[in-house]
């Protein structure tokens, strides 16, 4: 890409006059309040079947897992097909997900295992949206404006962080387990409809090679390129030991907050609200001398507030903390995939985002590192000790993510 123009500030006018943007962050929204409905949802319904936190540390993990498993063969098999059909195959499947669940909760079946098997597939589709959706949305508005694209496709995620959390808190409270997956369902309804009136097409034509050998290739292309190895580093560091906490939120609000699901709902929703304005923020101001400045302070700000939340004794403070998490989550996860896409060859970035999904997918590892240590030392000591080891782990490997400062 021409270096000139990565660093002009990227015009932000005018990104929902495009349909085609529009639809692509509807199903973005959508989904991703699905997501963070049924994550909360689940969790809260396993720690009362189970008093375990591993159990809920489980589920977000199995969620995750997929990126490490499928992130790399999804983003070079996404080269090979029409990104708008894998979009539609990716919502339906999604929702298949949903529809069965909620069968099982209104015929009395449902069981944690269903859960863990249902927190697996969805997080198959989650695997994919970079590979295609987002690179969709790039394709739709242009390189220039992609860090805007980006912002606001964020600020939807976030959004979706406030609403979904306490949605399905009030759901499960209320209605029940089944009635939760039901509203779930009848949101992936409105993302399929947008889905299919997306009138893009990236006239993917048939490579030569196996999907193997496109993985191979995205991964040498990384190797090379110090600024996406230092971009990855970070990826993978937040993932380990920051992201994990947000599965102890549910067990800390009822254990130690002494919350209820509905409370639990509220709670969690102050990530997304701090993450919700800190996408706004950017989305209005950022300049791209700006955009490594956020990506990893943001990391760092996220990691330090983790502890604090952690050792709060009222919810209000609890909740104060988490809408710094979240503040500092935007300007990372904004970031992240705004970088990738800038820094990537653009013949490769399919291939790059499906390395970048994988990275995000070691975060299993975080979240089974966590739950075992709070089966033994408690949630929020767990917690703290996750971040003392993520802002360790930024220190050590200083010399790989350097040039991204220093390139600021």
């Amino acid at each position: 890409m021409d270096r000139a123009m990565a660093l002009r500030p990227a015009p932000r006018a005018g990104l929902f006059a495009v349909p085609d943007f529009r639809r692509l962050w509807l199903v973005g929204l959508v989904v991703f309040a699905v997501r963070w409905l049924e994550m909360l949802a689940m969790a809260i319904f396993a720690y009362q079947q189970t008093h375990s936190p591993l159990a809920v540390a489980l589920l977000t993990m199995l969620r995750t897992l997929p990126m490490a498993l499928f992130g790399a063969p999804l983003g070079a098999a996404a080269e090979r097909i029409e990104r708008h059909t894998a979009l539609v195959l990716v919502v339906l499947s999604m929702a298949l997900s949903s529809f069965t669940l909620a069968l099982l909760a209104y015929a009395g079946r449902l069981a944690v295992w269903h859960l863990f098997a249902a927190s697996f597939w969805s997080g198959i589709g989650w695997a994919a949206d970079n590979p295609v959706r987002r690179t969709l949305i790039g394709e739709v508005v242009g390189t220039e404006r992609m860090s805007a694209a980006m912002a606001i496709d964020v600020g939807a995620n976030n959004a979706s962080r406030m609403l979904g959390p306490t949605v399905g808190g009030v759901l499960l409270a209320t209605v029940g387990i089944g009635g939760a997956f039901t509203v779930s369902l009848a949101c992936y309804a409105v993302a399929i409809v947008a889905a299919l009136r997306v009138r893009h097409r990236d006239g993917v034509r048939p490579r030569s090679g196996s999907v193997l050998a496109g993985m191979i290739e995205g991964l040498l292309a990384v190797r090379r390129n110090r600024r996406l190895v230092a971009i990855l580093v970070i990826t993978v560091i937040y993932n380990l030991f920051g992201w994990p906490f947000t599965s102890m939120v549910p067990v800390i609000g009822q254990d130690s907050l002494h919350l209820g699901p509905g409370g639990i709902g509220i709670l969690a929703s102050m990530d997304g609200v701090g993450a919700f304005c800190g996408a706004v923020l950017i989305a209005a101001f950022a300049r791209p001398a700006y955009f490594t400045r956020l990506y990893v302070g943001g990391v760092l700000l996220y990691l330090v507030m983790l502890m604090v939340f952690a050792v709060m004794p009222l919810p209000l403070f609890a909740g104060a903390a988490l809408l710094t998490t979240g503040l500092s989550n935007a300007g990372f996860s904004t970031m992240q995939a705004t970088l990738v896409y800038l820094a990537a060859p653009p013949e490769m970035r399919s291939r790059i985002y499906g390395v970048l999904s994988v990275c995000i997918g070691v975060g299993p590892l975080g979240f089974l590192h966590l739950g075992l240590l709070a089966g033994v030392i408690g949630a929020p000591w767990a917690t703290v000790a996750t971040g003392i080891e993520g802002l360790l782990a930024l220190v050590l490997t200083w010399p790989l993510w350097r040039p991204l400062i220093r390139s600021a």
